[in-house]
């Protein structure tokens, strides 16, 4: 939209306007912007209009908000109404034991949830505290958020730009907006207009809130601050999206309330039984109706869940990926597609020199990022000498026409400097230039630095012979208009303007950045040089192409991710060329064009959801276009993992399923709207955190289907006890015993079992697939109806043998924690025999928790205090050895269970493919 001259924007609203298209005269009249700054009136008049330049502050939740919420759970509620029915009927042993689970759960919940997120906050902290500002004819300083539209602000190398700017001078400014647009390289600014449908990255005339100086200087008008800006509507985008339910808390959610209703209608069942059928007294029918319920909740569950993915969360630690929250260690296990960025990502965002082409010759550059090793050879692979005739001339322009420098660090190689310039002076240490010497033997007498206007760098040298050369770089369409020459195999040749047009094109089709390199033998015409002096008589002596190389171990883990099923795509603010060489490189979108993000804004909804099943490279995209990519994908059933590093990712990262940030180059915004930070920025630990979080999932389903099996075959005892109208072979403490302190300490060692190997060769499970299918009922009920055998069988053969109900209760208890242990190695694999030394000994802690078990058993029975508390009585060793032979026989059937079942399993593959 374009002002009209009626009414000032800065006196109504300024947001939707384009002031990148406009004449800067013409905007500066519309924003009522006069050349010596506003007015002390003026500037107080639309703070009062826009309010301060600052962005809405986030309430945080409050600590006991926090706590609170963790008892939002079906089970829990539960528990704790069990409780309060066990307090009211003067049961207050049971009652405590009930709600000291509650409150361990709520605790360990509370602790691994840490801190709310704080995204606003972090971006807010992006604002510049202070600017430089024109008004009233003087330059002063002032509080960056007392800004207005119609300011003039002066920036210069170092500045954080405070608001959104229209800029009227630019002298050699360029802005790193990698944050906000994800441009790889700093944006060379200048003041003429450009269209009005000019993407964020291409507005060459403006200067965004948040974006931080490289170099030069520029005086900018300001057009919009606080919430107006382009930082401050991402901060709206934020604050409009609401958090994503991960797939494990949505099936545990499901699972809880169907395992609720189960567990109560049960409980009315056996009530309504007992009472209407059998004549029970109702009060006594009541209390058994609450043993029902008692045994059948898994009151460890929450809990040992919680510490499975706190478990999880450490050892994606130990690979770099720092997690936030707790359920994206699951999820990322359960990932379809993983969209992320480009440059730092799967780059280096390290520029590097890979081609240079000669009048003569053409070669490529081994080699990536800052550190100075590789090779230069020919296309035929001959390599080439520092002192080659035809290179030299290249080698000594690229690292003297350079203001940058290439410094060795704690932390490795680097530039200080512009990374273009950076590259080139790598490509010089290389091939063995030493900068100091060389710098010595040709010094500089004068320069010319870049200018977005003119395209090109030149610099003045005097050579050990004591002649006078000019050197030059830049853009190659600029420096072929000042060459009359090129330097040949056999020295000058005329210059031949169609071929390095199409050594142009042929770098650019490979997604290459160029730089052109010229020198001309003499000095000034007269005094210091001028760009008078660059008009003609130069000699071409190369093109260079440039890029930022993927990195090496990205390419492996791109392809680890496929071989998973996982599909990666690359949404990006660069550019399409170079988004699609590198895609090349990594095996992304191979065969597929790239979708820009002006096409994006052209589609509808269903449109981008057809699309984006099948294009894997985005380029130029916006914040709006990675987040409507995100919820595209979303809509089409995918689990999406999103990577980001600037604040222009924040919106998407909070919207995928798995917020992926990274630690070292990313901004603080994108790190807190995020759920996983890379500590290291690499892909490659992506990979590495995707399986883990597929472990994660497989220990977390063992662990369901190794605790659920006691609850079923203790509500199974209870249930029979009732049927055969005998006495409970189990009270409702000694319930608790069983699950809280047997079976949740051995549990644990199930979220230590590692991997399986060929846990990165699955396809993703598919994300609606419920957490219980047909086999984990059939197992749950195969197990727990063997428990209750078990128990039952010993209870009443004691009994009948003229022993006292404790007991008979004690040998029930303990065939039923002796089944655990031996089960739990069953566990180790669900579908696989564990008879085999890893099946057996392969995790140590299992062993350990197997050992804790019977020694906490021997407490249980032997210990006076113990069998006053639960009413347990000593067992002779024949009576121990009962109990012993009951776990063994539940531990060889499910054993056998899982041979007959994959013999089955076999016979029907065997039947569907006949010739595999």
């Amino acid at each position: 939209m374009i002002p009209d001259r009626k009414n000032s924007p800065a006196e109504t609203d300024v947001q939707e306007y384009a002031w990148h298209a406009l004449d800067g005269e013409f905007a500066a009249k519309a924003l009522s912007s006069p050349s010596g700054g506003l007015s002390a009136a003026q500037v107080a008049e639309r703070l009062a209009l826009h309010g301060p330049n600052q962005l809405a502050a986030a309430r945080p939740r409050h600590p006991l908000l926090r706590l609170l919420r963790q008892f939002h759970n079906l089970l829990l509620y539960l528990m704790m109404g069990a409780g309060l029915i066990m307090a009211l009927l003067g049961e207050w042993l049971d009652a405590g034991v009930l709600w000291v689970a509650v409150i361990v759960n709520v605790l360990i919940g509370y602790v691994q949830e840490g801190k709310a997120e704080s995204a606003l906050a972090a971006i807010r902290n992006m604002l510049a505290p202070a600017a430089t500002v024109i008004r009233e004819g003087k330059r002063q300083q002032c509080d960056a958020s007392n800004l207005v539209p119609g300011d003039r602000i002066l920036v210069s190398a170092g500045d954080r730009v405070p608001a959104d700017v229209r800029l009227v001078q630019a002298r050699e400014l360029r802005i790193d907006e990698a944050s906000l647009t994800g441009e790889s390289i700093p944006v060379e600014k200048s003041t003429q207009p450009v269209p009005e449908n000019a993407l964020l990255g291409d507005r060459s005339n403006m200067a965004y809130s948040g974006t931080v100086v490289v170099g030069g200087q520029g005086v900018g008008i300001v057009t919009a601050t606080g919430t107006r800006t382009e930082i401050g509507r991402i901060t709206r985008m934020i604050s409009a999206i609401d958090d994503v339910s991960t797939p494990l808390m949505r099936k545990m959610n499901r699972f809880s309330f169907q395992l609720a209703v189960t567990i109560l209608l049960f409980a009315v069942l056996t009530f309504a039984f007992g009472v209407l059928l059998r004549g029970h007294d109702a009060s006594d029918m009541f209390l058994m109706a609450v043993a029902l319920v008692a045994s059948a909740i898994p009151e460890g569950l929450p809990a040992i869940m919680t510490v499975i993915l706190a478990l999880g969360v450490q050892r994606m630690a130990r690979q770099h990926a720092i997690i936030r929250r707790l359920p994206a260690v699951e999820t990322l296990g359960s990932v379809t597609v993983i969209c992320s960025d480009k440059t730092g990502t799967l780059t280096r965002n390290e520029m590097t020199v890979q081609r240079i082409v000669t009048a003569g010759h053409r070669y490529t550059v081994s080699g990536v990022g800052y550190l100075p090793e590789g090779d230069i050879r020919t296309e035929d692979g001959v390599l080439c000498q520092p002192d080659n005739a035809d290179l030299l001339p290249v080698l000594r322009a690229g690292t003297l026409c350079n203001d940058s420098s290439h410094v060795r660090g704690s932390e490795g190689w680097s530039i200080v400097g512009d990374p273009t310039e950076g590259a080139l002076l790598v490509l010089g240490a290389k091939a063995g230039i030493d900068l100091l010497a060389l710098s010595g033997a040709w010094p500089r007498l004068d320069s010319i630095p870049f200018e977005s206007e003119n395209r090109y760098m030149a610099t003045h040298h005097r050579d050990p012979e004591g002649k006078e050369w000019i050197l030059a770089k830049g853009a190659p369409e600029r420096i072929l208009d000042m060459c009359r020459w090129q330097h040949g195999p056999h020295g000058l040749e005329p210059l031949d303007v169609d071929y390095w047009r199409r050594m142009a094109n042929d770098i650019a089709a490979r997604g290459l950045r160029l730089i052109a390199l010229a020198h001309k033998q003499g000095g000034p015409a007269e005094g210091p040089l001028s760009h008078v002096d660059m008009e003609n008589g130069f000699t071409l002596l190369a093109l260079t192409g440039l890029v930022d190389p993927p990195r090496a171990e990205a390419i492996a883990a791109v392809e680890q991710c496929q071989a998973a099923g996982i599909r990666v795509k690359m949404i990006t603010g660069d550019h399409a060329d170079t988004a699609c060489a590198i895609g090349a490189q990594l095996g992304i979108g191979v065969g597929r064009p790239p979708v820009t993000g002006a096409e994006i804004s052209l589609m509808n909804d269903a449109e981008l959801q057809r699309i984006v099943r099948d294009i894997d490279i985005f380029a130029r995209a916006s914040p709006e276009h990675k987040l409507r990519l995100v919820q595209a994908l979303q809509k089409n059933g995918e689990i999406v993992a999103m990577t980001g590093d600037g604040v222009n990712d924040a919106p998407a990262l909070k919207r995928a399923d798995v917020g992926i940030a990274m630690g070292l180059k990313g901004t603080d915004a994108a790190r807190e709207a995020s759920a996983m930070t890379l500590a290291d920025d690499n892909f490659a630990t992506i990979a590495s955190a995707v399986r883990e979080g597929r472990a994660v999932y497989d220990n977390l389903r063992k662990f369901i289907l190794f605790m659920l099996p006691t609850n079923g075959g203790e509500a199974l005892v209870v249930i029979t006890a009732l049927l055969l109208g005998i006495t409970l072979p189990l009270t409702p403490v000694q319930v608790l015993w069983i699950n809280m302190v047997t079976a949740s300490a051995l549990g644990i060692a199930l979220a230590f079992d590692a991997p399986d190997h060929d846990i990165m060769q699955r396809a993703p499970r598919p994300p609606d697939e419920p957490l219980f299918s047909t086999f984990f009922v059939w197992r749950l009920t195969f197990v727990s109806v063997l428990m209750m055998l078990g128990a039952i069988t010993l209870f009443l053969y004691k009994l009948d043998a003229g022993a006292g109900l404790e007991v008979a209760r004690t040998m029930a208890v303990n065939s039923i924690v002796l089944c655990e242990t031996l089960y739990l190695l069953n566990s180790r694999r669900l579908r696989r025999s564990v008879l085999d030394r890893e099946g057996l000994l392969g995790n140590p802690w299992a062993l350990l928790t197997m050992a804790v078990a019977v020694a906490f058993q021997f407490l249980y029975i032997y210990w006076p205090p113990m069998n006053i508390l639960f009413g347990s009585a000593p067992l002779s060793v024949a009576e121990w050895l009962l109990t012993v032979a009951v776990a063994l026989i539940l531990f060889l059937a499910v054993e056998l269970e899982k041979i007959v079942s994959q013999k089955l399993e076999q016979g029907r593959a065997a039947r569907v493919n006949p010739r595999a």
